[in-house]
């Protein structure tokens, strides 16, 4: 019953963008040649040649759809992977179009028409399937639209997997019970499920409950049984798939990936990919070059009085350690009198630190000694937002201290970043700076990168514990 249910949203689903392809087509073609947006010059052609286009528009869309699986179900996989794929799938299918039409040279489709056309279609695809999803999320809530969930393995791996389905109710997913290796444990209630039996009762369990998802959970010194419960399960239709007992060893961002066909599970790895990287570089330029232009009175202006009130450079170029390990030159207005390390060598700043400059003093307090870091972020060396980068020699010593150290520098160095505006920076904890700092990377996204940035403009830049 519920493999019909699926069938027919999926066939409603293809219906619903039948009918917006049909209408995106036609709102192109009357916006092109009718709403005067673009003065038309060779005359209106026939609306019928237009129309008659659909025989080819709606077979090459569901074809490229299908390609990209946007009529699979889709419980479980992030919504903004549909909407990136959504995208894909629109432009790829209308460069399709666009080269079929081009060798047709008996008539020139208006090239206005194709782009109104790509446009307004992402955009109602989008919002269509939004909406889609969200009224399977309230059905599935109220009950409808379910799948029924065995667990096989009631250890704390099946316990945690468990509390995720039930956090998660949009998804249709319902847990009816679990399998064990204990039999003094069958029968009992946990996360009020129950044991339903032991791992070899599977098929009978699947048959009485009619269960459609079998999902293995089984701690790592049970896998040797997963052949046996998958040959047990070899004729029942049910879809069944694996939580591998491996997230007590996940550090950061851990996922699957395939190798030609090949899973590959990361225990840890880093945002900064593909699309990812583009979009943060992308973010800091566009961000940096007008701060730079804007601040560039004010750095002129400390400068100046750097260069009066005490000798030396005005710029201090340090030693960091940024993204995958890379070492840099960091650059800061000068706060310290010359030679401030000669004789104790790399040390932490600490309060009323008589190394510092009086003027310096209120560059720390106000953190303006680090705006020259603009010129690293437009370089490419930091990022606006990130882990604050450490000097490399005091890196020695943290790493051997503080667990998961090392992995700060999965992310790009930043001039703010999560930590500091959670109030850890200066002479706080190391350990709560990591903390936050890995959270912030498991976390990534541009919008939080621009929340971090309002947060760092809304509380200032004065902190008490800046020197």
């Amino acid at each position: 019953m519920l493999k019909k249910h699926s069938q027919f949203f999926e066939s409603l689903l293809l219906l619903t963008d039948i009918v917006l392809l049909s209408l995106s087509w036609v709102t192109s073609y009357y916006l092109r040649f009718y709403s005067n947006l673009v003065p038309v010059y060779k005359g209106i052609p026939s609306f019928s040649l237009y129309l008659s286009l659909l025989i080819l528009i709606i077979p090459i869309w569901v074809f490229v759809f299908k390609g990209f699986g946007l009529y699979e179900p889709k419980r479980t996989s992030p919504r903004v992977k549909e909407v990136f794929d959504l995208v894909r799938a629109c432009t790829l299918s209308i460069l399709v179009l666009i080269s079929i039409t081009f060798l047709v040279r008996q008539y020139q489709f208006s090239r206005g028409v194709f782009i109104y056309f790509w446009v307004i279609n992402i955009f109602m695809f989008v919002l269509s399937r939004a909406v889609f999803r969200e009224v399977l999320r309230y059905l599935r809530r109220k009950g409808f639209n379910l799948r029924h969930v065995l667990i096989i393995g009631a250890g704390d791996l099946g316990q945690k997997l468990a509390d995720r389905i039930k956090r998660h109710p949009e998804l249709g997913l319902r847990v009816v019970g679990f399998l064990t290796r204990h039999p003094e444990k069958v029968g009992k209630v946990t996360k009020r499920k129950k044991i339903l039996g032991l791992y070899d009762d599977v098929r009978e369990v699947v048959r009485d409950n009619e269960i459609d998802q079998v999902i293995i959970a089984m701690p790592l010194d049970e896998s040797l049984r997963l052949g046996i419960i998958l040959k047990l399960l070899e004729d029942e239709m049910v879809d069944i798939r694996v939580v591998p007992d491996l997230y007590q060893f996940i550090i950061l961002r851990g996922g699957v990936e395939t190798l030609d066909g090949l899973p590959i599970i990361s225990l840890s790895d880093s945002p900064l990919y593909g699309w990812n990287m583009i979009f943060k570089r992308t973010f800091d330029i566009v961000a940096s070059v007008p701060a730079i232009i804007v601040l560039s009175p004010l750095m002129v202006l400390i400068g100046t009085i750097i260069k009066v009130t005490s000798p030396g450079p005005i710029l201090y170029n340090q030693e960091r350690m940024g993204f995958d390990g890379r070492v840099f030159n960091i650059y800061k207005f000068r706060s310290m009198k010359m030679g401030a390390e000669d004789e104790t060598g790399p040390v932490w700043a600490s309060e009323d630190d008589p190394r510092r400059t009086k003027f310096g003093a209120l560059l720390r307090k106000t953190s303006l000694d680090e705006l020259p870091q603009l010129f690293n972020v437009l370089k490419g060396e930091m990022s606006l937002v990130g882990p604050r980068p450490e000097r490399p020699r005091l890196i020695d010593d943290l790493k051997k201290d503080v667990p998961k150290y090392m992995f700060r520098h999965k992310m790009k160095a930043g001039m703010t970043g999560w930590a500091q505006v959670n109030g850890w920076r200066g002479n706080t904890s190391i350990e709560k700076r990591v903390e936050y700092d890995l959270y912030y990377i498991e976390n990534w996204s541009i919008t939080l990168d621009i929340k971090i940035m309002y947060l760092t403009l809304w509380k200032g830049f004065i902190d008490k514990n800046g020197y």
